[in-house]
């Protein structure tokens, strides 16, 4: 059996034509993936890792708070690459009781407001897991 040769295989097609094609793919991929909340717990893979990533801290609820930075510097380095700012607005999501019905992350200090206040810097913040959280995992 031989290879079919290399010229029979290529496709001529417009740029525009593939970048359009190729784009739309990519975007309806990423957005599938990680901007649309899973249908089985509602959560996004940030949220899970950061939860994920808690209980392996041994941030349950019960045990001391840990600083933020902790949490989001371990979650980071070890689950998900791509940026400390996204990382730590999602857990401070998390722990507002006016984002979510049932926070999932029991928080100690400034994590904004109803009003818009933004929350305090990560280093200045302790969190650890709920009991609903907890029957999550």
């Amino acid at each position: 059996m031989t290879a079919p040769n290399a010229r029979e295989r290529i496709v001529p097609r417009l740029i525009e034509d593939e970048l359009k094609e190729s784009f739309l793919d990519y975007s309806m991929s990423v957005i599938v993936q990680r901007a649309l909340p899973d249908v089985r717990d509602g959560l996004k893979p940030v949220h899970r890792r950061i939860l994920y990533a808690m209980n392996e801290l041994g941030l349950v609820p019960g045990r001391p708070y840990k600083k933020s930075a902790t949490v989001v510097g371990d979650v980071l380095g070890k689950y998900h690459p791509h940026g400390d700012v996204a990382l730590y607005d999602s857990l401070v999501r998390m722990v507002q009781s006016f984002s979510l019905r049932y926070p999932l992350v029991d928080g100690q200090g400034n994590f904004g407001s109803v009003d818009g206040d933004p929350p305090a810097a990560y280093r200045y913040t302790e969190a650890r897991l709920t009991r609903i959280a907890m029957t999550m995992l």
